[in-house]
């Protein structure tokens, strides 16, 4: 089943630490609600929203959401731990549940997007000029 969405450009690979992480305010909220992770050359991107209780933003910091060897995704506000490449809990409170992984690509030219959901992309404010192609993914 193919869900509509909206294609954001977020960041340049080479600017993205390897390991690490960095958050992104795509809806114009005021807090970071997507986060991307680059770990052995890949990119991953996720909803910043752990699934253990009403979707709380997972970063301690800006942009910290890598425990401290960048093997995993951590919820600081609950110590949960997550696989980067799946999103799945492996340690904590919300075992057995997962982030909301988003759909990633990488352009030749190394500009790194998203695909987010339109029932999440709907909730975006102001006007961000670049990545507003609609895909079906």
């Amino acid at each position: 089943m193919s869900v509509a969405a909206l294609s954001i450009r977020l960041a340049r690979f080479d600017e993205l630490d390897d390991p690490g992480s960095r958050g992104f305010d795509h809806a114009g909220q005021g807090r970071d609600t997507l986060l991307l992770v680059r770990r052995n050359g890949e990119v991953f991107a996720y909803l910043d929203a752990c699934p253990h209780y009403g979707n709380t933003p997972m970063a301690w910091r800006k942009d910290a959401y890598l425990n401290g060897d960048g093997t995993r995704i951590v919820c600081h506000a609950h110590g949960a731990q997550f696989d980067i490449a799946t999103g799945e809990c492996l340690v904590g409170p919300c075992m057995g549940q997962r982030l909301m992984r988003l759909d990633t690509t990488v352009s030749e030219d190394g500009d790194v997007s998203v695909f987010v959901p339109l029932a999440f992309a709907s909730r975006r404010g102001g006007s961000e000029g670049e990545g507003e192609d609609e895909d079906e993914t």
